[in-house]
């Protein structure tokens, strides 16, 4: 009998088949030759079945319901792959042994793990391990295939994710939605991220522009001029800044101190997925997914890069030899010109920044095989140009420069400069030119009150310091603190990958940082869905969160489960996960305190008070689909009318996706009192004694306290008459809760800056003017 090869998707058992089987007979779902058959998975043939599976009520979503924790978890074909699972179960019949040429990771196990089940084969299975598909690859990996018994307990992780995935996003998902009437997705994965998201934006809007002056000035000595930077406190008020640039303009100064140093900058770490999306997206503006799948078809269809769904950055002492080929290969071809350049010797075993084994698990970093691409798309060539260009790097020296820091003092006031001399371009001879040219422009990282100058030159810097200098110009500018920046793909793909590292428990720090929110295949996978549920949406590169997103991570915080929305649990599951993929840990213990867990969060979320219909935002009331009789339903059972409305997804990922239903539209707050009312008609689902007070109404006798409302701040005793509101824009600006306070105890904000109509600058006050309405007015200061 001949042996059946499980591959995971169509091009990846037609290429193992043209290695091991070159003459078998294309019979369009398999190929079949003398010793093997071989056919393919199609990604997930199977997956968890959904709730009605177990008992037809939950159809219908009822809280009451709640939890649903199979005994034993079913799993269901998909509809649309059904007959190559059905092919799979024939071929196997006509076999006596079984490959596992699934990917080689977690999934890939899950993938085989579920068929193997399913199709209950009973055969000895092997596995195939290997991390590119180049045909050599691919023959040593069939001469070396390892017993799938080794791999038991990384199937054992892989189903404990996804069972434990679908309690804790089915469960949540269906109490968090009939709770509070609106389909909310909750995710082990997507919700912490989407806290990641609102919180930025949080920061984002309670951030105090300020408002600040340095001084430069720019010094001669003869034919060398140089920029300084003023030294000293910051400076908040323009007329000493002028002062100063007044009294050493034109002035000699004395350079009171001149140190050099060598420093050299060593090529960055190869791409691992994370890497390679996070660089695709600030050059290219290409999404996670979109570089996720440029990528896989760079693997699969064209063979011309390694595995690239892989959390490393090293390799390992097999790959050096590989590595020493693939240049030679770029030899001929559009990098010859490098590789002319390039250094094999500097490529090595001992070379820990190329080759470290202790941090490569299931796969190296991503690298170029022998494969010459053919014809490649334009962001398939970018995505190639990226990873050759990477791979090249590390053929080369450091590039190497000459620091210079000069303190020049003139009329008592110091300042600093620091020079960046180009000694020797080094590995950023691979760079294109654009952005050899972008490096030479771009400042260093430098924190806002960082005073310094940070230049680079490739011309030679030489100044005597035992001579004098001339300020032949000195100005000041006005500069003012930015906000933090709202994340881009990318940004949120690095706060992914280092979620951890804030985390106070510092065993769970150290996991953390090298497991991060989600793996490098799903990351791509949870943006999408955030996207999709409508809870954040894209302005540019800007990622922003919807009101609905808002609301979901308020109601699970304000609900007593924090926990789902920190990186904390994640880092308790990856360690607990890693534990179980090496049996150090048992996956029943695990799975119980999953269930514990998700019994907790539905007794919390059963005592929540609804959240009203009006505050998920007004894309959320666009998309209701069930109507005025789905709603009533929904609002008497419950749950939603409309069948299969939620469906989970128990691949990749393990939350559940939800559609929304239908609720009342929103009423504007359009009196003193609606900016009381509505925080807590409209905010977060609790009425006004629960809200935070954010400090004491300044009205006479009044005793209230001042919440904050949709629109506005608004008295909490506004309905025994009180008409104090602070509305949350005025005169171009956003009222911010620090500046409530400060109008609230001082009766100003601080400084601030405002645009006249002539579109000059002018600073000033928002002054409380009528502690008894709320009224504001702008005064300027002289």
């Amino acid at each position: 009998m001949k042996t059946l090869i499980i591959a995971e998707k169509p091009d990846m058992g037609r290429t193992i088949a043209a290695v091991m089987e070159p003459r078998a007979k294309n019979n369009r779902t398999y190929l079949e030759g003398e010793k093997y058959i071989v056919t393919w998975a199609i990604g997930h043939l199977l997956g968890l079945a959904e709730p009605d599976a177990y008992d037809e009520k939950y159809k219908r979503w009822n809280i009451k319901d709640l939890p649903i924790i199979p005994e034993q978890f079913k799993i269901v074909p998909n509809p649309k792959t059904k007959d190559q699972l059905k092919m799979i179960g024939e071929l196997a019949k006509r076999c006596n042994a079984i490959v596992n040429a699934c990917d080689a990771g977690r999934e890939g196990q899950y993938i085989f793990a579920l068929i193997q089940q399913q199709l209950k084969l009973h055969q000895p299975v092997k596995r195939l391990w290997i991390s590119d598909l180049t045909a050599e690859s691919i023959a040593t990996g069939f001469e070396r295939l390892r017993d799938a018994s080794e791999f038991e307990f990384l199937t054992q992780a892989a189903r404990a994710r996804s069972e434990a995935d679908w309690l804790i996003g089915m469960n949540a998902s269906r109490a968090f939605t009939t709770r509070h009437n609106t389909l909310l997705s909750v995710g082990r994965v997507q919700t912490p991220v989407l806290a990641l998201i609102h919180d930025r934006e949080k920061e984002i809007e309670a951030f105090q522009s300020q408002t600040f002056y340095d001084v430069w000035a720019e010094f001669k000595q003869e034919q060398i001029k140089y920029k300084g930077a003023w030294q000293g406190d910051r400076l908040t008020k323009p007329e000493e800044a002028e002062a100063i640039a007044a009294a050493v303009r034109g002035k000699t100064g004395e350079i009171t101190k001149y140190d050099t140093k060598q420093t050299k900058e060593y090529p960055f770490k190869l791409y691992d997925l994370t890497l390679l999306q996070r660089e695709a997206n600030a050059k290219y503006g290409y999404s996670a997914k979109k570089t996720l799948d440029v990528a896989q078809a760079l693997y699969e269809r064209h063979k011309v890069i390694s595995y690239p769904r892989t959390n490393s950055n090293y390799v390992t002492e097999q790959n050096i030899d590989g590595m020493h080929k693939a240049l030679r290969m770029l030899g001929t071809g559009p990098y010859a010109d490098l590789v002319q350049q390039a250094n094999p010797n500097l490529v090595h075993k001992q070379n820990k920044s190329v080759c470290n084994p202790s941090r490569v698990e299931d796969h190296h970093a991503i690298l170029p095989t022998l494969k010459r691409p053919g014809t490649l798309s334009k962001e398939e060539q970018n995505v190639y140009d990226l990873v050759i260009r990477r791979f090249l790097s590390h053929f080369f020296p450091p590039a190497e420069y000459k620091m210079h820091t000069v303190m020049t003092q003139v009329d008592k006031h110091l300042f600093k400069t620091n020079i960046k001399e180009l000694l020797s371009l080094g590995w950023k001879v691979v760079l294109s030119k654009a952005d050899q040219d972008k490096g030479k422009k771009s400042k260093s990282p430098k924190k806002e009150d960082e005073e310094e100058t940070d230049e680079w030159t490739d011309k030679k810097f030489e100044i005597d310091a035992g001579r004098p200098v001339d300020c032949v110009r000195a100005e000041m500018k006005e500069k003012a603190t930015q906000p933090p920046k709202s994340y881009t793909e990318g940004t949120l793909l690095k706060a992914m990958e280092s979620a951890g590292k804030q985390m106070e428990n510092e065993e769970l720090r150290e996991v953390m940082k090298d497991a991060g929110l989600g793996t490098p295949a799903t990351r791509a996978a949870t943006i999408e869905r955030l996207k999709k549920v409508g809870y954040i949406e894209m302005k540019g590169k800007k990622i922003l969160i919807t009101e609905k997103g808002k609301m979901a991570i308020d109601l699970i915080r304000h609900a007593g489960v924090d926990l789902l929305a920190s990186p904390e649990m994640t880092g308790q599951w990856e360690r607990r996960l890693h534990q179980i993929s090496k049996g150090e840990a048992a996956q029943e213990k695990f799975m119980d305190n999953v269930k514990r867990f998700t019994l907790s969060i539905i007794d919390k979320v059963r005592q929540q008070p609804p959240a009203p219909a009006n505050a998920f935002g007004e894309e959320a009331r666009g998309k209701r689909a069930a109507g005025k009789e789905g709603a009533r339903n929904a609002r008497a059972s419950g749950g939603t009318a409309a069948k299969g409305v939620g469906r989970a997804t128990s691949g990749r990922g393990g939350s559940a996706t939800l559609e929304q239903t239908a609720a009342p539209a929103s009423r504007a707050a359009g009196t003193a009192g609606s900016a009381a009312r509505s925080s807590s008609d409209g905010a977060s689902g609790f009425s006004v004694s629960q809200r935070q007070a954010l400090g004491s109404c300044p009205r006479s006798n009044c005793g209230g306290s001042i919440i904050e409302g949709r629109k506005g701040y608004g008295c909490s005793h506004y309905k025994k008459g009180c008409g104090f509101v602070v509305w949350k824009e005025y005169a171009g600006k956003q009222i911010t809760g620090t500046m409530l306070k400060s109008l609230l105890t001082k009766g100003q904000t601080q400084l601030l800056s405002f645009k006249r109509k002539d579109g000059s600058t002018v600073k000033a006050r928002i002054v409380l003017n009528e502690p008894g309405t709320g009224q504001l007015s702008v005064r300027e200061e002289s």
